[in-house]
């Protein structure tokens, strides 16, 4: 008879549902995730007792050594995570308000960020209300970023379901003493007054402060942006007086320490090494504390690293003349070379100063634009504007204009025409030399040169003003190679006399113009399909059109024919143009449809696909490349896009060689290829995260090793000595 009860016991308590208070995992290579509850049971909302109008439930990140994840204030660097909790069933509420314990202080590479590691626990109070028993249901959606070596950005959903109480006591679980370690490492209110003058001198006012209590003092701000966090706090202590010596981060548009009140923690540690974290609200006021203290150092690290960022900038714009983006300008650039053998100083001045200023206001402007995008929240990148295939369309358009004024069938004037004639026979001038400066940023965007990459990321990161300078130096180096053979007298010396040999120069230029075009079709066709064909082609004829009109028109007011005849035909140039105009602004408005035309054969992009003599490669996601990792695999990320030159010349020249493709295959390297031709934010946040606003960039990671970054321009031979440095060199 007993085992008989036993057996029906166990079947009840098999068949009862079983209620959990930890949510199923999301795992990662660096973290393991859960939601959990702080009670078994959800209470009815009569008092204040956890579990009774409000329920504590906590997102617990597992993290694996040597990562951290960051507190609400993460510092210098990085991002706090973010959590929404909903409950529903009998019971209801919504929360997005962590408790956030005290974390440490982590340096970065000479930053400072405020951090957790191990085992962290980021309580959620939810207020909830319903008298109903029955299930309730707790869902949540997190997002946090871990960071190592690189920082990885990770989300997840949660759910929980909890039966609820109409009387009785609320069950503990077993997860309550997370919750309790949690509470032990929140900061306590703290007993004494806090001020902050003009100085930056935070002083702490109240009993028990003393020399003997306090050995070690510091204070973080729950908001970023307030003072430099990685300058050490000089302190000064006294009896009932504790005083902090804070100095104003660098990049605040206004000193913030003494204009309003702040919040923030301040950790005391006293002679045997114990730890205390006060929660203080510091009102500024109009005296000083002064503490005499020396300069803390470490101050001009801002100054030295925006100098830094500035040559990093200049640098990368000079190389940038040499890459396979700008090669549809060096027409112009030929052409305005020719243009000033024996041509005066004047005149050549004029020309650098217009082609300096129309690439230095474009870089400007485009820089605005990012920096505005980035602050919209929006995650763009250096050549994010190709993405568009409007954008495409639009530079295909202005390449084939060029071409045809390059062929002479109308002139670009920057005046009255009575009074350009001889100019505008000649194809130069102010006009053109500032078209050509905007023409050589809008084609070089496809092109990240060395050097560039940091520039762009310290332009984007950085305060606003800063970020101008940036891009204005990058332009500045852009122009500089230009400026000297303008401007110094023995290299001016030097070039051939114009001749009637340049009339003959400036029409065979018009072809690499006419050959960008073929590549910005193919772009287009990649990014939207057939339609796009239709829409650069068809506006390409109307633009034809329009240019030989406007020629037209041109040769007739020099000849000094009628004015009507004169004024319809630029009439029906402009009405060529706003036709094309309208087409393309109707694209834009109807939607960039996905393509249904692969930007690479199957053999580069698709899923597992492997070629007889090359290796296998897949599309890239980060859940993929972790997985492989852990397979303890070969892999070579390639980032690329169909509008990036520079990725095509590297993907024909050096990647997609038969020794390259054999060595790969041979050591059984897996490639994942990232296609950023239309807009990714995952691909996106790869790049960001190893400090790229921009394509090409190339990883290796060997088995069981840490990934190595390769140039941005490569060669057969410098691919095989990267990955496989003991084979020794390789020709090409």
């Amino acid at each position: 008879m007993g085992a008989v009860l036993a057996l029906m016991g166990g079947v009840i308590l098999l068949s009862a549902p079983a209620w959990a208070a930890e949510s199923t995992p999301v795992e990662t290579s660096h973290t393991k995730a859960t939601l959990i509850s702080e009670v078994d049971a959800v209470g009815t909302p009569t008092g204040d007792d956890p579990g009774k109008g409000s329920l504590r439930v906590a997102l617990r990140l597992q993290l694996k050594s040597g990562w951290h994840t960051y507190w609400q204030n993460p510092g210098d660097a990085g991002e706090a995570p973010h959590i929404h909790v909903t409950v529903s069933g009998s019971r209801t509420g919504t929360a997005d308000g962590v408790e956030w314990p005290v974390p440490e202080r982590v340096s970065e590479g000479g930053l400072m960020a405020y951090a957790y590691q191990g085992d962290v626990v980021l309580p959620v109070r939810v207020p909830v209300q319903g008298r109903d028993t029955g299930e309730v249901q707790i869902t949540a959606k997190a997002d946090w970023l871990v960071c190592a070596d690189v920082c990885v950005p990770e989300k997840g959903e949660f759910s929980l379901t909890l039966p609820a109480r109409s009387s009785g006591p609320v069950p503990q679980a077993a997860e309550a003493e997370l919750f309790r370690r949690a509470d032990a490492a929140m900061p306590q209110a703290s007993p004494f007054t806090a001020q902050i003058g003009p100085d930056g001198v935070l002083t702490l006012r109240g009993a028990g402060l003393s020399p003997a209590t306090v050995r070690q003092a510091w204070f973080m701000p729950q908001e970023g942006g307030v003072i430099a966090q990685n300058v050490p706090q000089a302190l000064s202590v006294q009896a009932g007086q504790l005083a902090l010596q804070l100095k104003p981060d660098s990049y605040a548009a206004h000193p913030p320490l003494w204009q309003k009140p702040m919040a923030g923690v301040v950790v005391l540690v006293d002679g045997a090494g114990n730890r205390s974290a006060l929660q203080v609200g510091v009102v500024p006021v109009s005296g000083s504390a002064q503490v005499e203290q020396p300069a803390a150092p470490g101050g001009g690290k801002t100054e030295r690293a925006i100098w830094g960022s500035l040559l990093s900038a200049f640098l990368g714009g000079i190389i940038l003349n040499l890459m396979p983006c700008v090669f549809p300008v060096l027409a112009m650039k030929i052409l305005s070379f020719a243009h000033m053998g024996g041509a005066s100083w004047r005149t050549r001045w004029r020309s650098a100063a217009f082609y300096s200023g129309g690439i230095m206001g474009c870089f400007a402007a485009l820089g605005a634009l990012m920096i505005a995008l980035r602050y919209g929240g929006a995650s763009v990148g250096w050549g994010f504007q190709f993405q568009s295939s409007a954008f495409v369309v639009g530079v295909g358009w202005l390449l084939f204009v060029m071409a045809l004024n390059l062929l002479g069938v109308f002139q670009i004037t920057g005046g009255r025409l009575a009074g350009r004639a001889g100019e505008m026979a000649a194809g130069h001038g102010p006009a053109s030399d500032l078209l050509a400066g905007l023409l050589a940023v809008i084609v070089a965007t496809p092109c990240t040169a060395p050097f560039m990459g940091v520039a762009i990321a310290a332009a984007l990161g950085g305060p606003v003003w800063a970020g101008l300078l940036i891009f204005l130096a990058m332009g500045l180096g852009l122009a500089a190679p230009y400026c000297v053979l303008a401007l110094v007298p023995g290299l001016a010396r030097c070039l051939p006399r114009p001749g009637a040999w340049m009339e003959r120069l400036k029409q065979l230029l018009a072809f690499p113009l006419l050959a960008s075009c073929v590549w910005l079709l193919w772009v287009a066709v990649l990014q939207r399909g057939g339609d796009a064909v239709v829409l650069m082609a068809g506006g390409a004829v109307l633009l034809g059109l329009g240019g030989w009109l406007y020629g037209l028109a041109q040769q007739w007011a020099i000849l000094g024919q009628a004015f009507r005849s004169v004024l319809v035909c630029r009439v029906l140039a402009l009405l060529c143009l706003l036709v094309c105009l309208a087409g393309l602004g109707r694209s834009v408005m109807a939607g960039e449809e996905a393509s249904n035309v692969s930007s690479m054969t199957a053999e580069k992009v698709g899923a597992g696909v492997q070629a007889s003599d090359g290796p296998i490669i897949e599309p890239f996601s980060a859940e993929r490349l972790a997985a492989l990792r852990a397979e303890g695999r070969a892999v070579f990320v390639d980032m690329t896009a169909s509008w990036c030159v520079t990725c095509m010349v590297n993907e024909h020249v050096a990647l997609d060689v038969p020794s390259v493709r054999q060595a790969f295959r041979q050591h059984g390297v897996t490639i994942l290829r990232g296609d950023w031709t239309r807009r990714d934010e995952r691909i996106t946040a790869f790049l960001r995260d190893h400090g790229r606003d921009g394509v090409p960039l190339y990883l290796y990671y060997p088995p069981h090793e840490t990934e190595q970054i390769l140039p941005q321009i490569l060669t057969p031979g410098l691919v095989l000595k990267f990955l496989f440095p003991n084979r020794g060199s390789e020709t090409d």
